[in-house]
């Protein structure tokens, strides 16, 4: 059987696939070019990609062997799942080993805009700090009694609020489908509707999947509702949110600031206006990248893998 890899992976992660199959890697440009993609694709049963990776119906129709495909991401919005059932083709992922790093890196945001971190490393960097500050001067917010308001209280969404939970912090939350009041003690949260969630909360914390029903619903009717003072925090997906409204909501001062990892389209660069905000903290879309989850997602993206292709069911499968 051949597998193709829209680019590199673990050295020992691409010797596991070469022990079974034939194995082609791409090392062009960064996503893969849509017209090599489909050209690779003809004569290969597995394929391993990423969440730039846009595999959709005519990339799908463009390979008649392609029995699975593993995509190395917790989310698959970037897969046509439906389409790829109708072909008998399954689709995996790699879910849960990611959770404790994406709430590390969510709390790590939300410290980081309420308490200036990134502004401050720059006023220093740039020489720009001549004297101790005053009483009034250079002030950050504090976490303690302040209340977060979670959207999506999936794996990370919890991992949030328990990390949350030390800081003392209040928590509500909105979910497509409401926990169990045994877990919603258990966590400490409060659900609301979505309104709610924006108009009470001092941050809200992005953790929804990326569907039809959650593109970019998170726009300016809601940023209105925000308080003055709040903050946004992003690491789930880009597209949730308008990010023309999220620009002019932080220009107007509807809201205070602003922590992300994600975007619409990535990457972005230094023209981007968020990168020109100083209430803006982004990162490169580093949710999962730390050493350990990186190479726990390789052992079940390429497990997943030989199992679909094995016909047995993977770790982790997308379900329809």
């Amino acid at each position: 059987m051949k597998v193709l890899l829209t680019r590199n992976l673990h050295d020992f992660a691409v010797k596991e696939l070469e022990k079974r199959f034939d194995v082609e890697v791409y090392t062009g440009k960064i996503p893969i070019p849509r017209n090599v993609l489909i050209s690779k694709l003809k004569d290969k049963d597995g394929l391993v990609c990423y969440p730039y990776d846009t595999i959709d119906r005519d990339v799908i129709d463009a390979a008649p062997k392609l029995k699975a495909i593993s995509t190395y991401s917790v989310g698959y919005d970037h897969v046509d799942v439906k389409y790829a059932d109708t072909k008998g083709i399954v689709v995996s992922y790699t879910p849960e080993v990611l959770t404790r790093a994406t709430a590390d890196l969510t709390m790590a945001l939300l410290l980081a805009v309420f308490r200036r971190i990134v502004e401050g490393d720059r006023l220093i960097r740039k020489n720009k700090w001549k004297e101790i500050f005053g009483p009034d001067e250079f002030l950050g917010t504090e976490l303690y009694g302040k209340t977060m308001g979670i959207f999506g209280m999936g794996r990370i969404g919890k991992a949030v609020a328990k990390r949350a939970r030390g800081f003392e912090i209040n928590i509500l939350y909105h979910n497509r489908t409401r926990l169990s009041a045994k877990e919603e003690k258990s966590l400490g949260v409060r659900y609301c509707t979505l309104d709610e969630l924006f108009r009470k909360s001092d941050v809200v914390s992005i953790h929804a999947p990326h569907t039809k029903e959650t593109n970019e619903i998170v726009n300016l009717k809601l940023f209105r509702k925000m308080k003055k003072t709040a903050f946004l925090v992003n690491t789930a997906r880009g597209k949730i949110i308008n990010e023309k409204d999220l620009v002019f909501a932080l220009k107007k001062k509807m809201i205070l600031g602003a922590g992300l990892d994600v975007f619409s389209k990535e990457p972005i660069s230094a023209n981007h206006p968020f990168a020109k905000m100083e209430n803006v903290v982004i990162m490169p879309h580093s949710g999962s990248s730390t050493v350990e989850t990186r190479k726990e997602m390789a052992e079940i993206c390429v497990k997943n893998l030989v199992l679909s292709l094995s016909r047995k069911k993977p770790i982790y499968q997308v379900k329809i």
